[in-house]
Formats: C-alpha cells, sequence, structure tokens
C-alpha cells in the first residue's frame, strides 16, 4: 500500500516530539542523509525566497541633459520647492524618496526617467 503525502504528513502530525526525533534519526540512516544538511541547504533557499523586498528607495543617479524638468518631476514628486529640487537634483546621485512599495517607485522612476533622468531603485 502506497501512503500519500498528506498521510505521512498527518501521521507525524499526531506523534511526540520524541517520536520525530526517532523517525528522523532512522531515515538519516535508511537513506544515508543529513536532515541537518537538508535544512542547511533548504534553509537558504526559503529565506531568499520569503524575503522580498518590500521597500524601496528611488536613487536619482544622473539628471540627463533637461536638467529643468527633472528638477520640476522632482518638485511634484517630493513637494520640495524649486531651491530645494534644484539642490537635490545637482547633489546626484541621491536618493529621491524612501521606503516606497514598489508601485509607488516604478511610478516615481518612470516619471523621472520620462523627464530625463536615469534613476535605480534599491
Amino acid at each position: 500500500m502506497s501512503l500519500t503525502k498528506d498521510q505521512i504528513i498527518e501521521a507525524v502530525a499526531e506523534m511526540s516530539v520524541m517520536q520525530v526525533v526517532e523517525l528522523i534519526e532512522a531515515m538519516e540512516e535508511k537513506f544515508g542523509v543529513s536532515a541537518a544538511a537538508a535544512v542547511a541547504v533548504g534553509g537558504g533557499d526559503a529565506g531568499g525566497a520569503v524575503e522580498e523586498q518590500t521597500e524601496f528607495d528611488v536613487m536619482l543617479t544622473s539628471f540627463g541633459a533637461n536638467k529643468v524638468a527633472v528638477i520640476k518631476a522632482v518638485r511634484g514628486a517630493t513637494g520640495l520647492g524649486l531651491k530645494e529640487a534644484k539642490g537635490l537634483v545637482e547633489t546626484a546621485p541621491c536618493a529621491v524618496k524612501e521606503g516606497l512599495s514598489k508601485a509607488e517607485a516604478e511610478t516615481l522612476q518612470k516619471e523621472l526617467e520620462e523627464a530625463g533622468a536615469s534613476v535605480e531603485l534599491k
């Protein structure tokens, strides 16, 4: 008789901790593997997938050929005054906005690039 994955999981869920430890030891011996190595390898992959970036910084790397349009775009996005926006643009590379969602960061990146700036998301 062949057991399904779900049946095996249910059976393990009903075991005590000591029984699970004994099961793991028996499986290691039977298959010649180490559960610790599998966890270390699998944990690294799973950890990378779980830790998806949720906050992005929009970094102005260069204002390009049309500095005035980029200053206007920065003013519109940040609410800065003309002098502050000009100062920010001229200090490139710099962060225009930080801690944005992916959608907001991509929208701002598109606006700045359409104005002629070079932009990175970090």
